[in-house]
Protein backbone atom coordinates (compact mmCIF):
# COMPACT_ATOMS: atom_id res chain seq x y z
CA UNK A 1 0.00 0.00 0.00
CA UNK A 2 2.25 2.74 -1.33
CA UNK A 3 0.43 6.06 -1.57
CA UNK A 4 3.07 7.32 -3.99
CA UNK A 5 3.91 10.54 -2.14
CA UNK A 6 7.41 12.03 -2.40
CA UNK A 7 9.74 10.43 0.13
CA UNK A 8 11.07 12.66 2.96
CA UNK A 9 13.47 12.19 5.86
CA UNK A 10 13.65 14.16 9.09
CA UNK A 11 15.24 14.15 12.52
CA UNK A 12 13.74 14.08 16.00
CA UNK A 13 16.05 15.98 18.36
CA UNK A 14 15.64 16.20 22.14
CA UNK A 15 15.16 19.90 23.05
CA UNK A 16 17.61 19.87 25.97
CA UNK A 17 18.57 23.27 27.37
CA UNK A 18 21.91 22.27 28.91
CA UNK A 19 24.06 23.15 27.09
CA UNK A 20 21.74 25.73 25.52
CA UNK A 21 22.94 25.31 21.92
CA UNK A 22 23.07 21.49 21.80
CA UNK A 23 19.70 20.98 20.08
CA UNK A 24 20.39 23.88 17.72
CA UNK A 25 23.72 22.38 16.69
CA UNK A 26 22.03 19.05 15.90
CA UNK A 27 19.37 20.85 13.89
CA UNK A 28 22.01 22.66 11.87
CA UNK A 29 23.82 19.37 11.33
CA UNK A 30 20.54 17.86 10.12
CA UNK A 31 20.37 20.59 7.47
CA UNK A 32 24.01 20.10 6.47
CA UNK A 33 23.40 16.37 6.04
CA UNK A 34 20.46 16.98 3.72
CA UNK A 35 17.51 16.03 5.92
CA UNK A 36 14.21 17.57 4.86
CA UNK A 37 12.96 18.59 8.30
CA UNK A 38 13.92 18.74 11.96
CA UNK A 39 11.42 18.14 14.76
CA UNK A 40 11.25 18.52 18.54
CA UNK A 41 8.94 17.11 21.18
CA UNK A 42 6.82 19.54 23.18
CA UNK A 43 6.60 19.03 26.94
CA UNK A 44 6.43 22.50 28.54
CA UNK A 45 6.39 20.98 32.03
CA UNK A 46 9.92 19.51 31.70
CA UNK A 47 12.34 22.08 33.10
CA UNK A 48 15.34 20.51 31.36
CA UNK A 49 13.85 21.24 27.93
CA UNK A 50 13.73 24.45 25.95
CA UNK A 51 10.30 25.84 25.22
CA UNK A 52 9.64 24.11 21.93
CA UNK A 53 8.11 27.05 20.08
CA UNK A 54 11.00 29.31 21.05
CA UNK A 55 13.43 26.62 19.91
CA UNK A 56 11.63 26.14 16.58
CA UNK A 57 11.80 29.87 15.95
CA UNK A 58 15.51 30.05 16.83
CA UNK A 59 16.34 27.02 14.66
CA UNK A 60 14.42 28.50 11.73
CA UNK A 61 16.51 31.67 12.09
CA UNK A 62 19.75 29.68 12.24
CA UNK A 63 19.02 27.61 9.10
CA UNK A 64 18.03 28.31 5.52
CA UNK A 65 16.46 25.25 3.89
CA UNK A 66 15.36 22.67 6.44
CA UNK A 67 11.72 22.65 7.57
CA UNK A 68 10.81 22.76 11.27
CA UNK A 69 7.99 21.07 13.19
CA UNK A 70 6.82 20.25 16.67
CA UNK A 71 6.60 16.51 17.26
CA UNK A 72 3.98 17.18 18.49
CA UNK A 73 2.81 20.52 19.94
CA UNK A 74 0.79 20.30 23.14
CA UNK A 75 -2.70 21.67 22.38
CA UNK A 76 -3.88 21.74 26.05
CA UNK A 77 -1.09 24.20 26.87
CA UNK A 78 -0.98 26.16 23.61
CA UNK A 79 -4.22 28.08 22.88
CA UNK A 80 -5.20 27.45 19.27
CA UNK A 81 -5.93 31.09 18.30
CA UNK A 82 -2.54 32.24 19.59
CA UNK A 83 -0.74 29.24 18.11
CA UNK A 84 -2.33 29.94 14.72
CA UNK A 85 -0.79 33.41 14.61
CA UNK A 86 2.56 32.13 15.88
CA UNK A 87 2.62 29.48 13.14
CA UNK A 88 1.71 31.97 10.42
CA UNK A 89 4.32 34.44 11.64
CA UNK A 90 7.12 31.87 11.72
CA UNK A 91 6.09 30.53 8.32
CA UNK A 92 6.29 34.03 6.87
CA UNK A 93 9.65 34.72 8.50
CA UNK A 94 11.12 31.38 7.39
CA UNK A 95 9.84 31.54 3.78
CA UNK A 96 7.35 28.72 4.23
CA UNK A 97 9.37 26.20 6.26
CA UNK A 98 6.85 25.35 9.00
CA UNK A 99 4.92 22.11 9.40
CA UNK A 100 2.47 21.96 12.29
CA UNK A 101 2.52 18.78 14.35
CA UNK A 102 -0.30 18.62 16.90
CA UNK A 103 -1.09 16.38 19.85
CA UNK A 104 -4.12 16.19 22.12
CA UNK A 105 -2.07 15.83 25.32
CA UNK A 106 -1.61 12.86 27.57
CA UNK A 107 0.46 13.56 30.68
CA UNK A 108 -2.48 15.14 32.44
CA UNK A 109 -0.99 15.50 35.92
CA UNK A 110 1.86 17.53 34.48
CA UNK A 111 -0.47 19.49 32.20
CA UNK A 112 -2.79 20.31 35.10
CA UNK A 113 0.18 21.42 37.18
CA UNK A 114 0.89 24.00 34.45
CA UNK A 115 -2.74 25.30 34.61
CA UNK A 116 -3.92 23.20 31.70
CA UNK A 117 -7.42 21.76 31.87
CA UNK A 118 -7.60 18.02 32.40
CA UNK A 119 -9.57 16.36 29.59
CA UNK A 120 -11.14 12.96 29.07
CA UNK A 121 -10.00 11.04 25.95
CA UNK A 122 -13.21 12.04 24.13
CA UNK A 123 -12.82 15.68 25.12
CA UNK A 124 -9.21 15.64 23.92
CA UNK A 125 -10.28 14.56 20.45
CA UNK A 126 -13.03 17.19 20.32
CA UNK A 127 -10.69 19.95 21.46
CA UNK A 128 -8.10 19.03 18.85
CA UNK A 129 -10.79 18.96 16.16
CA UNK A 130 -11.92 22.46 17.14
CA UNK A 131 -8.31 23.66 17.28
CA UNK A 132 -7.76 22.62 13.67
CA UNK A 133 -10.92 24.46 12.62
CA UNK A 134 -9.95 27.61 14.51
CA UNK A 135 -6.44 27.73 13.06
CA UNK A 136 -7.64 27.24 9.50
CA UNK A 137 -10.18 30.03 10.00
CA UNK A 138 -7.61 32.46 11.40
CA UNK A 139 -5.26 31.78 8.48
CA UNK A 140 -7.96 32.92 6.02
CA UNK A 141 -6.90 36.56 6.09
CA UNK A 142 -8.59 37.27 2.75
CA UNK A 143 -12.04 36.40 4.12
CA UNK A 144 -14.28 39.36 4.83
CA UNK A 145 -15.65 39.99 8.28
CA UNK A 146 -14.34 39.10 11.68
CA UNK A 147 -14.14 35.55 12.88
CA UNK A 148 -16.86 34.16 15.10
CA UNK A 149 -16.58 30.62 16.41
CA UNK A 150 -18.82 29.15 19.07
CA UNK A 151 -17.31 25.83 20.11
CA UNK A 152 -17.16 23.88 23.32
CA UNK A 153 -13.47 24.68 23.81
CA UNK A 154 -12.90 27.85 21.80
CA UNK A 155 -15.18 30.87 21.58
CA UNK A 156 -14.09 33.62 19.21
CA UNK A 157 -16.35 36.66 19.16
CA UNK A 158 -15.28 38.97 16.36
CA UNK A 159 -11.52 38.42 16.36
CA UNK A 160 -9.62 39.56 13.30
CA UNK A 161 -8.36 36.97 10.85
CA UNK A 162 -4.73 36.66 9.78
CA UNK A 163 -2.01 36.69 9.10
CA UNK A 164 -2.03 34.04 6.41
CA UNK A 165 1.08 31.82 6.39
CA UNK A 166 3.51 31.87 3.48
CA UNK A 167 2.23 28.50 2.27
CA UNK A 168 -0.50 26.05 3.16
CA UNK A 169 0.90 24.78 6.45
CA UNK A 170 0.41 21.00 6.72
CA UNK A 171 -1.13 19.78 9.97
CA UNK A 172 0.16 16.40 11.16
CA UNK A 173 -1.50 14.75 14.14
CA UNK A 174 0.14 12.34 16.55
CA UNK A 175 -2.41 9.67 17.49
CA UNK A 176 -3.24 5.95 17.65
CA UNK A 177 -6.86 5.51 18.75
CA UNK A 178 -9.67 5.01 16.19
CA UNK A 179 -11.59 8.21 16.92
CA UNK A 180 -8.48 10.32 16.47
CA UNK A 181 -7.56 8.40 13.33
CA UNK A 182 -10.97 9.22 11.89
CA UNK A 183 -10.34 12.89 12.70
CA UNK A 184 -7.05 12.69 10.81
CA UNK A 185 -8.80 11.25 7.77
CA UNK A 186 -11.43 13.98 7.86
CA UNK A 187 -9.33 17.06 8.62
CA UNK A 188 -5.56 16.58 8.92
CA UNK A 189 -2.75 16.48 6.37
CA UNK A 190 -0.67 13.81 8.05
CA UNK A 191 -0.60 11.00 10.60
CA UNK A 192 2.42 10.93 12.93
CA UNK A 193 2.86 7.83 15.16
CA UNK A 194 6.06 6.42 16.70
CA UNK A 195 7.12 3.04 15.33
CA UNK A 196 8.29 1.67 18.68
CA UNK A 197 4.80 2.08 20.19
CA UNK A 198 2.91 0.33 17.40
CA UNK A 199 1.59 -3.20 17.69
CA UNK A 200 1.96 -5.78 14.87
CA UNK A 201 -0.46 -4.95 12.08
CA UNK A 202 -1.37 -1.57 13.57
CA UNK A 203 -0.08 0.42 10.60
CA UNK A 204 -2.35 -1.51 8.25
CA UNK A 205 -5.38 -1.24 10.51
CA UNK A 206 -4.83 2.45 11.18
CA UNK A 207 -4.30 3.28 7.52
CA UNK A 208 -7.62 1.64 6.71
CA UNK A 209 -9.44 3.72 9.33
CA UNK A 210 -7.83 6.92 8.05
CA UNK A 211 -8.58 6.04 4.42
CA UNK A 212 -12.23 5.27 5.11
CA UNK A 213 -12.66 8.52 7.04
CA UNK A 214 -10.98 10.47 4.25
CA UNK A 215 -13.29 9.01 1.61
CA UNK A 216 -16.33 9.69 3.81
CA UNK A 217 -15.22 13.33 4.06
CA UNK A 218 -14.82 13.62 0.29
CA UNK A 219 -11.04 13.41 0.37
CA UNK A 220 -8.56 11.09 -1.33
CA UNK A 221 -6.44 8.90 1.00
CA UNK A 222 -3.37 10.28 -0.77
CA UNK A 223 -4.09 13.69 0.78
CA UNK A 224 -2.90 12.37 4.14
CA UNK A 225 0.85 11.90 4.46
CA UNK A 226 1.90 8.96 6.65
CA UNK A 227 4.81 10.04 8.88
CA UNK A 228 6.76 7.77 11.23
CA UNK A 229 9.10 8.45 14.14
CA UNK A 230 11.82 5.81 13.83
CA UNK A 231 13.96 5.47 16.96
CA UNK A 232 17.24 3.58 16.97
CA UNK A 233 19.02 1.71 19.71
CA UNK A 234 21.78 3.71 21.44
CA UNK A 235 25.21 2.89 20.06
CA UNK A 236 23.97 1.34 16.80
CA UNK A 237 26.94 1.18 14.44
CA UNK A 238 25.48 -0.55 11.38
CA UNK A 239 22.43 1.39 10.20
CA UNK A 240 22.51 -0.42 6.84
CA UNK A 241 20.44 -3.19 8.42
CA UNK A 242 17.51 -0.74 8.54
CA UNK A 243 17.36 -0.30 4.75
CA UNK A 244 15.11 -3.27 3.95
CA UNK A 245 12.83 -2.44 6.87
CA UNK A 246 12.40 1.18 5.82
CA UNK A 247 11.78 0.26 2.18
CA UNK A 248 9.07 -2.15 3.33
CA UNK A 249 7.49 0.56 5.49
CA UNK A 250 7.29 2.85 2.47
CA UNK A 251 6.07 0.34 -0.11
CA UNK A 252 3.83 -1.83 2.07
CA UNK A 253 2.67 0.50 4.86
CA UNK A 254 2.46 3.79 3.01
CA UNK A 255 5.04 5.70 5.06
CA UNK A 256 6.19 8.78 3.15
CA UNK A 257 8.15 10.66 5.82
CA UNK A 258 10.65 8.86 8.07
CA UNK A 259 11.87 10.81 11.10
CA UNK A 260 15.02 9.48 12.75
CA UNK A 261 15.03 9.80 16.53
CA UNK A 262 18.58 10.24 17.79
CA UNK A 263 20.84 12.86 19.36
CA UNK A 264 24.03 11.14 18.21
CA UNK A 265 25.75 13.25 15.51
CA UNK A 266 27.58 10.17 14.23
CA UNK A 267 24.35 8.26 13.85
CA UNK A 268 22.74 11.20 12.04
CA UNK A 269 25.63 11.19 9.58
CA UNK A 270 25.61 7.42 9.08
CA UNK A 271 21.88 7.44 8.46
CA UNK A 272 22.16 10.30 5.97
CA UNK A 273 25.02 8.73 4.02
CA UNK A 274 24.42 4.97 4.35
CA UNK A 275 20.64 4.60 4.67
CA UNK A 276 18.78 7.42 2.95
CA UNK A 277 20.40 7.06 -0.53
CA UNK A 278 19.73 3.31 -0.91
CA UNK A 279 16.21 3.64 0.50
CA UNK A 280 15.43 6.40 -1.98
CA UNK A 281 16.96 4.35 -4.79
CA UNK A 282 15.05 1.15 -3.99
CA UNK A 283 11.74 2.97 -3.57
CA UNK A 284 12.25 4.82 -6.86
CA UNK A 285 13.06 1.57 -8.69
CA UNK A 286 10.01 -0.18 -7.24
CA UNK A 287 7.73 2.69 -8.18
CA UNK A 288 9.16 2.79 -11.70
CA UNK A 289 8.20 -0.86 -12.21
CA UNK A 290 4.51 -0.14 -11.80
CA UNK A 291 2.10 2.41 -10.32
CA UNK A 292 0.29 -0.02 -8.03
CA UNK A 293 -2.93 1.32 -6.54
CA UNK A 294 -1.99 4.22 -4.23
CA UNK A 295 -5.51 5.57 -3.98
CA UNK A 296 -7.05 2.21 -3.09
Amino acid sequence: MDYGLPLEFGTFITPVNNPPQAAVARARLSEQLGFDLVTFQDHPYISGFHDTWTLLSWVAAQTTTIRVAGNVLNIPLRPAPVLARAVASLDLLSDGRVTLGLGAGGQWDAIAAMSGTRRTPAESVDQLSEAIDVMHEIWQADERGRLRYDGDYYQLDGTKRGPSPAHRVPIWVGARKPRMLRLIGAKADGWLPSYSYLEPGELTRSNQIIDEAAVAAGRAPTEIRRVLNFFTRPGAKDPSRWIDELVRLVLEDGIATIILGTDDPGELERFATQVIPPVRDQVAKSRAQGPGDPGR
